[in-house]
Order: structure tokens, then sequence, then C-alpha cells
């Protein structure tokens, strides 16, 4: 089959069976539904295999169609890695560099980083790419993830850098004592996460506590949050490394274990030797490593 196939054709088979329809495949592509139709008949024919079932849903794939795609997407994961590296190659410690991350760790965490890490190497401009959604670093979409994960992907390399540690948090005027009793801060108002940040411990632990009622305010941004508890709406829970920091937030019980999260810094194993990825890579971990007390919660400011 392969040596009948040409990267044209498994990319138009790799379309088709993406968006699930000629129009949308061929608009991907840059061809009109004709060619698009054409060259799926040819390439049929020359397999002498059906590759889809025409429905009046889209076009499904078929076993022999299913078999193709994943073959065409493997191939392009090749070739995005063969580029990759010989780019960086060329590139060394110049050029682009994206990063994701959440705004969490973006806002006193890997901003100051890229400060410092751009005085040294002028020559790379970077993007940071704001998400709680984990980026596709196979498809180049992000060069470096600086992640709050206790699973990181497997297909991934880096290292556990730090673990983020939790605690409860109020208006520092607000007139809160240093440690609340679980009833009386479950009688509070609470802020709470939404959306993709529902999945954190903090969130599950106060949709269980506390009463629907006096969650008051929810938001798919930690940033959010104590932007929240700062202007008193409610208390909540916040990474200590974010809520220490703030001058008008104030820490209302002790670091909790069971809220905690692990800190990696992640890259794709195809490009973790290039340039630029290398050299950020080192140096953010190093970074991380001077500020871990404030991110695993040891010095409350």
């Amino acid at each position: 089959m392969g040596d009948r196939l040409s990267w044209d054709d498994l990319r138009v088979v790799k379309a088709i069976g993406e968006y699930g329809s000629l129009a949308a495949a061929a608009a991907s592509l840059g061809v009109n539904n004709s060619t698009m139709f054409r060259r799926l008949s040819q390439i049929e024919d020359a397999l002498k295999v059906v590759l889809f079932d025409r429905r009046r849903s889209g076009y499904i794939a078929t076993h022999a169609g299913t078999e193709v795609i994943a073959l065409a997407r493997n191939i392009e994961l090749e070739i995005i890695g063969v580029s990759t590296r010989i780019s960086d190659r060329e590139a060394g410690h110049a050029g682009d560099l994206r990063i994701t991350t959440s705004d969490s760790l973006a806002y006193n965490l890997i901003v100051p980083i890229v400060a410092a890490f751009r005085t040294e190497s002028p020559g790379i401009r970077v993007e940071v790419l704001i998400a709680n959604n984990p980026f596709n670093l196979a498809r180049g979409e992000s060069d470096i993830a600086i992640r709050a994960t206790s699973e990181p992907p497997e297909n991934l390399f880096g290292r556990k850098v730090a673990t983020i540690a939790w605690a409860m948090y109020g208006r520092r005027y607000d007139g809160y004592e240093e440690h609340h009793d679980g009833k009386e801060a479950v009688s509070r108002h609470w802020t709470s996460y939404s959306g993709s940040l529902s999945r954190l411990r903090a969130a599950k632990w106060i949709e269980q506590a506390v009463p629907f009622e006096k969650i008051v305010y929810r938001s798919d941004s930690v940033v959010s949050i104590a932007a929240a508890i700062e202007a008193g709406i409610g208390i909540g829970y916040l990474p200590c490394m974010l809520g220490d920091i703030n001058k008008n937030l104030k820490r209302l019980g002790n670091v909790e274990p069971d809220l905690s999260d692990e800190l990696w810094v992640l890259t794709h194993p195809d490009i973790r030797r290039s340039g630029r990825v290398y050299a950020f890579t080192v140096f953010c971990n190093e970074a991380i490593a001077k500020q871990r007390s404030l991110i695993e919660g040891e010095v409350p400011r």
C-alpha cells in the first residue's frame, strides 16, 4: 500500500477523515470540491479499496480508511519533527520560542523568568500562550509547556521542578482570624473554579464541603479568583505563590497538602536538544529552583 501512496495522497485522506466532508477538507487544502472528489476516487482506485462510506451525515472512514488516516498522522508528526530539528540546528540560540502555561504561572513566575532569559539570549523572541488546556507539542503548537499537573503526558520529555502549595485566603483588612476552623470557614461566602479548572482538587473540595448558595463567584481563571478574593467577594483557595505575594490577601490556614499539585517543565523529545529550547529549559529549571520556597508555601509574605 505504501508504494502506491504519496504524501499528497495521504494529506487528502487525512483531511477528509478529520473534517468529515469533502467541502471542508478541500477548503483546508486550498482546492475545490471537484478536485477533492477526483483525488479520492483515484486513491481508492489505486488501492482497490473503499476508504470512506458516503452518508448523509458526511464521510465516515472504513477500517481501511482508518488505517490510512493513522499512517498519514504518523508521517505528519515525523515530518514536523525532522523539520523542527533541522531549523533549530540552523537557528541556534535565536528565533521564536513558544511557551504554553496557565495565567497564574505566567503572572509572577514565568514572565519574570522570560525577561531574565532574554537578557542572556536577546536573539530569541518569546510568545507565551495562556491556556488551561494542554497544547499539542507534537504538532508544533508550542515548544515548551509549563504546567501544574500530577500526570504529565507520557509522550513529552521533562521534569518535575516543584510542588505547588495551596492554601485558603481572604482579604487582609476584612478582619479574618489567622486560622479558621472548618465549620466557620464554610459558613462564609466563597469563590471557586469553573470550566477546565473545575478538575482542580481545590474546586472539588469546595464543591463538596461548601453549601451551594455560599459559592457566590466562579471563574476558569486562577488570577480572576485572586482578584475576586481581593475585592472582598469571598474567601477561596489559591496557589501560595500567588496569594502570598499579594499584600491585600491574608493566608487563613496552613498549606493543604491534599490540594497540592506538581509543577512540570515539558517539551517534545524531538526538539528537547535544540538550541533555543534546551537553553530556556535549563534556565527556567534553575530559576524555578531559586523560588521553590515561595512555590511550596514555606515562606508566607
